[in-house]
């Protein structure tokens, strides 16, 4: 999948993390960002829905092993190379990429690449071969045309939209490609708004007999008028009475796709306490998350006479505190 892109963009400034960051942090790093500029969290701004395109290009190729492993090699090769054919006094062609690799200046010695026969050395597809690790520069990426045997086909874009709990479960999906043949696409359990599912030679054709291109769907995923996602686990606002947060109470919690769990509301909870049900979150390659319930009291906003009675007798009958006293104190330093 080696693209000019790869020689233009640094992936891993994108995503402001190091060349051996670990799958784990790339994933936090882009959860992150990918919350702080999506479309959703900044309607009508393009600047972050561009940056949200970036971040979500730059960890579907670092997000890849094998992706991530021959953009590392494609980028040491050098930034801002460009795979034209140079001119007298040109620059950027073959031979200065890798005339400056091998030692050859822009006007010193060239290194020339002549195409070997079956038994021959010294032919660009040995030199590529033993940089990539292959047996030949062709057999891995498909090469260049004249160079290295035959072109893989260019690969082709397409989109989709899912519900939101289609997206947690997982659902083959049917996708109309453009010579109007329709394609089964697998969506795998768990997967995130913005996710990029690779379907390995299902794009174009090769135009001179080489592999073909992929198929690269984008995941768009609705919101749930519940439910929000937080990485592998779901959250949910949950609302109790005053009664049931002061007294204690055993509520019931809706879960996504299931019948509603029951959880005991200690006496005395405060307002943003979080309740956890452990495994009824999002199924990932680690494991389920959790789903997690906030409880948020309810105040009523109407109030009989005998009601309003009964509170000003629990008012008079509280100890007199204050309970922003901390809070003014500790801001007044």
């Amino acid at each position: 999948m080696a693209s000019q892109d790869w020689f233009d963009k640094d992936f891993y400034a994108v995503l402001g993390v190091s060349k051996d960051a670990s799958e784990a942090d790339l994933k936090k790093t882009y959860r992150k960002l990918a919350r702080q500029y999506h479309p959703d969290s900044n309607p009508g701004d393009a600047a972050a829905e561009s940056k949200f395109k970036e971040i979500s290009e730059a960890y579907s190729v670092l997000s890849d092993k094998e992706q991530r492993k021959e953009y590392d090699q494609v980028r040491a090769m050098g930034s801002g190379a460009r795979f034209t054919s140079g001119g007298p006094g040109g620059q950027g062609g073959f031979e200065d990429v890798f005339g400056g690799m091998f030692g050859g200046g822009g006007g010193g010695q060239r290194v020339r690449f002549g195409q070997g026969g079956s038994g021959g050395a010294g032919g660009f597809e040995d030199i590529l071969g033993g940089m990539f690790g292959g047996g030949g520069f062709g057999q891995n990426t498909g090469g260049f045309r004249g160079f290295g045997g035959p072109t893989k086909g260019r690969d082709v874009t397409a989109t989709t939209t899912l519900d939101f709990a289609t997206a947690i479960a997982g659902d083959t999906v049917k996708l109309a490609q453009g010579n109007g043949r329709p394609v089964n696409v697998r969506i795998p359990a768990g997967v995130a708004d913005g996710q990029k599912i690779r379907l390995r030679g299902r794009g174009e054709q090769s135009p001179d007999g080489g592999e073909a291109g992929d198929l690269v769907v984008t995941v768009s995923v609705r919101k749930h008028p519940v439910f929000e996602r937080d990485g592998q686990n779901l959250r949910v606002d949950v609302p109790v009475t005053f009664i049931e947060a002061a007294l204690g109470a055993t509520i019931q919690v809706p879960t996504l796709g299931g019948e509603p769990v029951k959880l005991r509301v200690a006496p005395g909870t405060p307002s943003g306490r979080v309740l956890r049900v452990k495994g009824r979150g999002v199924p990932g390659k680690n494991g389920t998350g959790d789903l997690l319930a906030t409880v948020q009291v309810a105040v009523p906003s109407h109030l009989s006479d005998k009601a309003r009675a009964a509170l000003d007798a629990l008012a008079d009958a509280l100890p007199d505190e204050d309970p922003r006293e901390d809070l003014l104190a500790r801001a007044r330093g």
